[in-house]
This record gives structure tokens, C-alpha cells and sequence, in this order.
């Protein structure tokens, strides 16, 4: 939204270009800026290559609003956040004395003494004001340049998440101008992608705001409607207008407006209605069983379940007769129902 500030996110390391590591700090900020009506327009994961880094910030700077990196802040020499963040901007770093003699203390503290490798982290980029870190060696950096703001976080979510809500909160709160950002999740079951995109497109795409994205999930279809506004007001107004009515068009598929889950939804149904469930399981293990048991409170209406997986199991505990079983096979509607049907018997569920 061109009205509105926007934000990008760089994770820095070659460490979360492998399968190993995955980075969760994007999803921490993201949350945060959101709230703070600020939209993320941009996530990019770049490894420790100084000319990458910097092309990348300086894209960056170029784009968004606010950029916040995460890591390469540390003392080795892979730790190319400072000097690439500080060649983007076209600014000197420095050496920062108290920001080294906090870490000579830390080391002191434990009985050590601080490596020379350390001094790099007392490095600051001219015009920056030093994000303390309560939780580790890396102090961050914000700086400001031509409108724009760069804030450079440690890696460490246990860092970053206590620098971020101690610190940087507060000067976001300063810096970006009144907005907000509403979202409804609607979640479908019975449709595939396709069918309710055809359902739903002549009407979203009528509108630039809100804007509607549509996502698969293991059985059920999702509409995200994400509004913009000057204040909470406009911005859930914009939603309330577009969500009635696609609600009108999806109605039958529906399961939650409120970004409920199946399961929730089913357990208001149950709670609502004084009834109580037991389920018979053979080829999902257990996993209704424990979708059921996910919601919490579940206790009031969920009374428990059995694996019958071999035909034995499903006839000596649950009564299916060897006859419904050779007829129509194990996995097939009628020994489902006769399954749920024994369960309920045996577990005396409404």
C-alpha cells in the first residue's frame, strides 16, 4: 500500500541456505510490525558474502521504508553485517570504547579474558545510535538516512526478541505514522483451490484493499483478507465490507470466520450441545484423537479413542463383523460406520 510504511526483513547467514537452519526471527518481526500497521513487503536470506550483503541492503534502501537485518553481528570473520550495512549507507564505522569495555566486563564476569576478536563488535557505523544487548556481546544499530530506517539485530532470537520489545518498539512508535493492519482468516473444507478461487475472485479482485490471498492447508482451503487503514476503525471497516461477501458466495463451506480451526469449531459444537465423542481410529494412528485433544478444555466432551488397525482389533473390540469387512473391504465407508458405531456403544458417548 503505497500510503502506507512498509518494511523488509534480511536474514543474514549461510547457515540458513542449508536444510538445517531455518529462520524464525522474520515470523517475531513480522508479527510485531503488523501490529504496529507497518506491512512487509519483502523477506530475503542471504549468506555470509560480503558483495551479496551489500547489494542486498542497498536494494533494500532503496525500496522499503524500514529494513531490519538479522544476524552476522558477531565477532568472527563471517560477521559481515557492520561493514556491508556501513558500505550500502557510504558511512565510516568507528570504534565504539564502551561498547567494547561492556564486553570486556561480560568476559571479566566469568573469569576470562576477552579475545581480540571481540573488538570488531565494539565497531559502529558513523550516525548510529548502539542498540544495547542485555543478552549477549552484539549490541544492535539504528540508523537513520534519507528517510529511511536501517536497524541491525543479533541472530540469537533469545537476543533479538528482548532488544526488539525493550528498545526498538518504543522508536518505531516515534517514527511511523498512525496506521493499522486488520486480518480475517476465513477456512473452508470441501472446495479445492481452484473452485474457490473461482468462487471468490470476481469479488476480491474488485479490491486493492483489502488485499486477499488464498492458501492451501491439509484439508481445508484458506482466505487471508488483509486490510489497511489510518486508524483500527478504517482498517476493520475495509475488511467488514469484503468478508460478508464472500462469505455470501463460499457459505456451505465455511467452517470459521474467526481463524478457528476444525477442531475448535467442532468442540464449540459439542460443548454447545451438552454431547460427548469418542472416536475409533485404523489408518490415521491417532491423529484425530490428537487434533480432538489439541483444543484445550477438550477434556469436557472428548472421552477418549482406540487404534483398531488389524481386522481382528476392529471385530473382537469394536463388534465390525468379518462379513462387513470382506464384503466392502477394511477401508471403506461401511466398516468407517460400523466403527464409529461400535465406539460409541463401548464408550457410552452421546
Amino acid at each position: 500500500m503505497a500510503n502506507f510504511m512498509n518494511a523488509e526483513i534480511i536474514a543474514v547467514g549461510s547457515e540458513l541456505l542449508t536444510p538445517h537452519r531455518s529462520d524464525t526471527n522474520s515470523l517475531f518481526l513480522t508479527e510485531h510490525l503488523n501490529r504496529l500497521g507497518v506491512d512487509v513487503v519483502y523477506k530475503t536470506i542471504v549468506g555470509d558474502d560480503r558483495s551479496r550483503l551489500t547489494e542486498t541492503i542497498s536494494l533494500a534502501l532503496s525500496r522499503s521504508n524500514v529494513i531490519l537485518t538479522i544476524g552476522g553481528l558477531g565477532p568472527t570473520e563471517d560477521d559481515l553485517t557492520r561493514e556491508c550495512a556501513a558500505a550500502a549507507l557510504g558511512r565510516p564505522l568507528h570504534r565504539d570504547d564502551a561498547i567494547v569495555e561492556s564486553i570486556a566486563a561480560r568476559f571479566r564476569a566469568r573469569g576470562l579474558r576477552m579475545p581480540e576478536i571481540n573488538l570488531r563488535q565494539g565497531m559502529v557505523i558513523e550516525g548510529a545510535v548502539v542498540l544495547p544487548n542485555p543478552k549477549g556481546t552484539a549490541p544492535g544499530q539504528w540508523i537513520e538516512d534519507r528517510g529511511k530506517i536501517l536497524i541491525l539485530f543479533p541472530g540469537p532470537p533469545r537476543e533479538l526478541k528482548p532488544m526488539f520489545e525493550s528498545v526498538v518498539l518504543a522508536r518505531l512508535r516515534e517514527k511511523v505514522p498512525p496506521a493499522a493492519i486488520r486480518v480475517r482468516v476465513l477456512r473452508l473444507t470441501g472446495l479445492t483451490e481452484s473452485a474457490a478461487e473461482e468462487l471468490a475472485a470476481p469479488l476480491y479482485t474488485r479490491y486493492s484493499n483489502p488485499v486477499t490471498t488464498i492458501l492451501t492447508a491439509p484439508g481445508e482451503i484458506q482466505l487471508h483478507l488483509k486490510a489497511f487503514g489510518n486508524d483500527e476503525a478504517e482498517a476493520q471497516a475495509r475488511v467488514d465490507d469484503l468478508s460478508p461477501q464472500l462469505e455470501a458466495v463460499l457459505a456451505e463451506h465455511i467452517f470459521s470466520t474467526d481463524g478457528a480451526s476444525l477442531e475448535e469449531v467442532a468442540g464449540r459444537g459439542l460443548l454447545a450441545r451438552r454431547a460427548t465423542v469418542a472416536v475409533a481410529e485404523s489408518c490415521t494412528g491417532g491423529l484425530l484423537a490428537q487434533r480432538i485433544t489439541s483444543v484445550p478444555g477438550s477434556s469436557e466432551y472428548f472421552l477418549g479413542g482406540v487404534v483398531c488397525y488389524s481386522n481382528a482389533w476392529k471385530s473382537d473390540w469394536l463388534e465390525v463383523s468379518q462379513e462387513n469387512i470382506e464384503r466392502h473391504g477394511a477401508v471403506s465407508p461401511e466398516v468407517a460406520r460400523a466403527l464409529a458405531e461400535g465406539i460409541r456403544r463401548k464408550a457410552c458417548a452421546t
